[in-house]
This record gives C-alpha cells, sequence and structure tokens, in this order.
C-alpha cells in the first residue's frame, strides 16, 4: 500500500521517516516535492504518487509569528488540508492529518472531548480549526488527530530551548498556569504507524472522525521543565520558578487549560500513548545517543 508523508522535515514528519524508511511504497516529501503553501503543488504530488494513504504531517507550527504571517498559516493550515482531502476523497484514499489542542479556548475545567465546542484564542488555532472542517467537508476517509505539545530530539521545541537556556543561566521562569500533555513527535508518529498499518489489514478499523491522540497525564510548562531538568543527565541544573502567563506576555494567547481526554481513541484505536513523563525519558535517552544532551 502506497504512503504519502508531507512535512518531512517537520518534527512529527522526520520521526515518520525513520520508522517508514527504507521501502519503495513510502514517499517522504517536503516543500520541494509537495509545497503545502501551493494548491497546485499538493494536487500534482498526490496525482504523481497515486498514494492509498496520505499522512500529513507539514503543518505551520511557528505559533507567535503566524498573528503577522496570517495568510500563510492559513494557506498551510486550512487550504492545504482541504485541497489533500479533496484529492483522497477522489480516489478513495485515506488521510491522516493531525490538529491541535489549541482550537479550544482552555476555559474548560475537565479534559476536552471531541464533541465539545472549538473556540481558538490565536490565529494558528484559527487555522487548524479551518483545517479540520476543510477536511470534514469534502466527504472522503479521513481521520484527523488532535494532538498537543509537540517536542522531539532534534527540531525546535520547548525541550530543547529549556536544555539550552539551563546551560546559560542559574535560573529559569516558566509559566506555571497552562496546562497539557507534552507529546513526544516519536511517540506520535509511533501510534500513527500502528492505526495505519491496521488499516492497511482492515479498511474497516476506524471510523472516519477527529480523536484526541496526547500522551496520558497532564502537567504546567513549569512542570514540565522540571521534569526535563530531573532527568537529564546533567550536572548543573537550574533552579524553575512558577510565574503566571500575565508576567510573560507572548504575540499569541495561549489556552489555560490544553488537555484533551484520549477515551475516544482508546475505544476506536484499541490503545493509549504512554504518560508524558516516560515519553520524555525516550526522547532524553534518545538525544544522549545523539549526544545533543550536554552539561
Amino acid at each position: 500500500m502506497r504512503v504519502l508523508i508531507t512535512g518531512k522535515n517537520g518534527q512529527v514528519g522526520a520521526e515518520l521517516g525513520r520508522l517508514y524508511q527504507p521501502s519503495n511504497n513510502v514517499i517522504l516529501t517536503g516543500r520541494d516535492e509537495c509545497d503545502l503553501s501551493s494548491e497546485q503543488s499538493i494536487r500534482d504530488a498526490v496525482r504523481r504518487f497515486e498514494p492509498e494513504i496520505v499522512i500529513n504531517s507539514g503543518a505551520y507550527t511557528a505559533v507567535d509569528l503566524a498573528e503577522k504571517e496570517r495568510h500563510l498559516c492559513f494557506a498551510v493550515n486550512a487550504v492545504a488540508p482541504g485541497v489533500l482531502a479533496q484529492e483522497t476523497a477522489r480516489t478513495g484514499a485515506l488521510l491522516i492529518h493531525y490538529s491541535t489542542d489549541y482550537v479550544f479556548n482552555g476555559k474548560k475545567a475537565q479534559p476536552y472531548v471531541e464533541s465539545d465546542p472549538i473556540d481558538p484564542i490565536n490565529t494558528y488555532g484559527a487555522s487548524k480549526a479551518a483545517g479540520e472542517k476543510a477536511i470534514v467537508e469534502a466527504g472522503g476517509r479521513y481521520l484527523v488527530l488532535r494532538t498537543s505539545w509537540v517536542y522531539a530530539a532534534q527540531g525546535k521545541n520547548f525541550l530543547r530551548t529549556m536544555l539550552r537556556l539551563g546551560a546559560e543561566r542559574p535560573e529559569l521562569r516558566v509559566v506555571d498556569d497552562q496546562v497539557g500533555a507534552p507529546t513526544s513527535a516519536a511517540a506520535i508518529a509511533a501510534a500513527t504507524r500502528r492505526i495505519a498499518d491496521r488499516y492497511q489489514q482492515n479498511r474497516e478499523y476506524a471510523a472516519p472522525g477527529i480523536y484526541h491522540m496526547t500522551a496520558a497525564d497532564s502537567t504546567s510548562w513549569c512542570g514540565f521543565a522540571r521534569a526535563i531538568f530531573d532527568a537529564a543527565a546533567i550536572e548543573k541544573k537550574p533552579r524553575v520558578q512558577p510565574i503566571p502567563s500575565s508576567e510573560y506576555p507572548t504575540p499569541a494567547s495561549r489556552p489555560a487549560n490544553s488537555v484533551l481526554s484520549n477515551d475516544k481513541f482508546a475505544r476506536v484505536f484499541g490503545f493509549r500513548m504512554s504518560g508524558w513523563k516516560q515519553q520524555l525519558e525516550e526522547v532524553l535517552a534518545t538525544m544522549t545517543a545523539l549526544n545533543e544532551v550536554k552539561g
């Protein structure tokens, strides 16, 4: 079964590439092969490769910069998924697309379920919500997997930023009133591969729909930072002080509660992702193997 993966240079795309390669049936594409800001490039790529599964791991993820680059953000996160959905609906292929906790406003006290109304509070979240809508309206076979707080052993992310700053400063002040589930790109890729493999065996394995797919349990950004330094094999560990969001203003607002319920995912797919602390330990082990953790 032919699989087309977009965004091969992104965090999740790179992990998918490691899981799937080498394989003659898997096509990894980046901007040169499938430019998600170009409708024609997307259609050309899908029609050239004729995949039976498309995994759209490409996205515009610069949350703060999106407030200035709204047009590009919507082109990649809203228009592109719709075009992919139209193409896969035309051929009967399955589209697996990643969305985000940021489609919610964060005001709910409990974990969000898939049926909760969306109400994004920043441009990035609005673009991802529009992408979900475009996929549903295309009428094809799709799985939208909402995840959160994605990080990886490589690339630009919170984990690597904390390790870099921790090596430079004796104390870090980190927001403690935003709560979510840090989810590793490796875990996302592994779960996606598991779903795709089952789909290849049984095309009725999972009904089209939106599902929440995040690491188990939750923490704040401050809690995540403390866990990073507790688990990292480094000598110099900075003090991590909690601060409210009001003391760390950003161009884009963030939801206070980003915790997603994974119950529907578990019922339909038959498994749950591991806890965020276990995923963190696995990513740090990978970084150590790559000589990326120093201190």
